[in-house]
């Protein structure tokens, strides 16, 4: 066994226990678990402004003119040594009688450097458009501005950069801009906070939730899925909280285009300058004609899909310092025969743990989680993916569309498992579809197993319970052992990794004043007691 030099040792424990007070207060740890289940009641002062921004309200309003760009967004390459740069031109255009823009109308460019007064290197990407149609009459189709996709490459780690974009022929180029790379992969470097939503929408709960995380600083921001919510509405632009409530008798589901061009100029302040990192929820689906789905998903967001060896915009990966991102596709195959399984596996055992100790996942529907909204709905997934999860030794998983907030103790197939994965639902963004309130044990909120299937995959996994506390059971009759900290409260999440085994986690409620914490712990790797055997892949010469 090599050993750990004694200084390496004790600057360790300094570094840690210098960090493990709040308030006076001992920080808790996923190593002191599992933890006696949690259950905050609901504030019921912080129900309501759940409302969407209006269509006049002046941070969703287009300031650009011409073929000046708007919605400007970074998001990462697999690596820190290249990132992408979007933006649209162009106005888009709703109606009977609409024509798409020819995207070569406008070049893609990006001039970009070190320093603000010289931005030397320049990149050339690739735009497109999309239209979200329909065949029924009365509905007003929709088609986009010009959507451009820069790819930057030779970048240095951790290192600021400014950019402008546009096209410099017309002149229409952007204010200049400026973002920082990932640090270079390696057991010491790391961003210093990654700030986490889910279920974000645009409402006046968005804002404080923007405002909130922006006050943290974060280096990257992760969305698990459920951006704008623009499929609650009609393409006339009539919205409502439930669509189906509403609108039962729609002959397709219908969804309102714009409100996705208002939620790109909301957050530009933000992702502008701070990468954003998106993977698809079920309010991307948006079903258009052909059965056509995710095109508004798919063509606004730039992924690192093609760098990181995956055919999808569905499911990809990423390194941010000693942190390995997967993320994966709630609403694309996930059985065991398809694409992304293949991908997966192949994926993970490609995971240098020496070089990135961390490994953390996220899709949209949560496996563990116990309020009765969407209660075991994804169990088709967990049944195919789990078992591969867990042999490669991914520490957080991170989910949204359960619009609340809970943290599990380490858990395996519902069991308490030392070596079990941490699971963070954080679908409390401030949608319009307002919070989740109650839980499954509840007397007459478990849910008929009939009423759970992957409603868009079409998978039905969800059964009694054949062992355990909750035997012959679909719920638990209290609130589940693996379930250690749950509260409806909208908020935002910040992961801030330490070292190779300590990160700390804590989860802000939008009601609380800037910095406050409403939950805090260390998640802690163990991998002495929970090791993984890496698994050599054959290449194919």
């Amino acid at each position: 066994m090599r050993l750990v030099p004694l200084f390496i040792v004790a600057v360790f424990v300094s570094v840690v226990m210098r960090s493990s007070f709040v308030n006076g207060e001992a920080i808790p740890s996923t190593a002191d678990g599992p933890f006696k289940p949690v259950t905050v009641p609901l504030d019921k002062s912080f129900r309501g402004h759940a409302i969407d921004l209006p269509e006049d309200d002046p941070r969703i309003q287009r300031t650009a003119t011409g073929w000046e760009p708007e919605q400007i967004s970074v998001s990462l390459s697999s690596n820190h040594d290249s990132a992408w740069i979007s933006w649209i031109t162009g106005e888009f255009q709703i109606g009977e009688n609409i024509k798409e823009w020819d995207p070569k109308a406008v070049g893609s460019i990006v001039r970009y450097g070190k320093w603000r007064s010289a931005m030397t290197s320049k990149a050339i990407g690739h735009s497109s458009v999309y239209s979200q149609l329909y065949s029924f009459k009365g509905l007003q189709n929709y088609t986009s501005g010009i959507i451009h996709h820069v790819r930057l490459t030779g970048l240095k780690p951790n290192t600021l950069y400014y950019y402008q974009c546009g096209d410099p022929s017309i002149p229409a180029m952007s204010d200049v801009h400026y973002f920082r790379t990932m640090p270079a992969s390696g057991p010491r470097s790391y961003p210093a906070r990654i700030a986490i939503i889910g279920d974000l929408g645009l409402t006046y709960n968005t804002t404080s939730t923007i405002d909130h995380l922006m006050s943290n600083n974060p280096d990257l921001v992760l969305l698990i899925g459920d951006a704008s919510y623009a499929n609650l509405y009609l393409t006339n632009g009539t919205g409502a909280d439930c669509y189906s409530c509403s609108f039962p008798d729609t002959p397709i589901h219908e969804t309102y285009q714009p409100r996705w061009d208002y939620w790109g100029r909301f957050m530009q302040p933000l992702v502008s300058k701070v990468p954003l990192m998106m993977v698809e929820g079920n309010h991307e689906i948006e079903e258009q004609i052909e059965n056509k789905t995710f095109a508004a998903y798919s063509a606004r967001f730039a992924f690192p899909s093609e760098e990181s060896g995956s055919s999808s915009t569905f499911y990809y990966s990423f390194n941010a310092g000693g942190i390995h991102f997967v993320m994966l596709g709630g609403y694309a195959d996930y059985n065991k025969s398809g694409d992304q399984y293949r991908w997966l596996k192949t994926d993970l055992a490609k995971v240098d743990r020496k070089v990135t100790p961390w490994l953390v996942a996220t899709w949209h529907p949560p496996w563990y989680s116990t309020y009765t909204a969407h209660y075991r709905e994804a169990e088709c997934m967990r049944v195919a993916m789990e078992d591969l999860l867990y042999k490669y030794g991914v520490d957080i998983i991170f989910n949204g569309h359960v619009h609340a907030y809970e943290r599990s103790n380490r858990v395996y197939n519902y069991n308490l498992d030392p070596c079990g994965l941490v699971h963070i639902t954080i679908g409390d963004g401030g949608n319009r579809e307002k919070m989740a309130i109650t839980h499954a044990k509840e007397p007459g909120n478990c849910p008929e197993p009939s009423t759970t299937p992957d409603k868009f995959m079409g998978g039905y996994c969800a059964f009694n319970f054949t062992s355990g506390p909750a035997t012959g059971k679909f719920c638990w009759d209290r609130q589940p052992d693996y379930s250690a900290y749950r509260e409806s409260s909208f908020g935002h999440g910040i992961l801030e990794v330490k070292n190779e085994t300590h990160a700390l986690w804590t989860w802000h409620r939008n009601q609380d004043a800037y910095g406050t914490v409403g939950d805090m712990v260390y998640i802690v790797r163990q991998p002495v007691r929970c090791p993984v055997e890496p698994e050599m892949i054959k290449l194919k010469v």
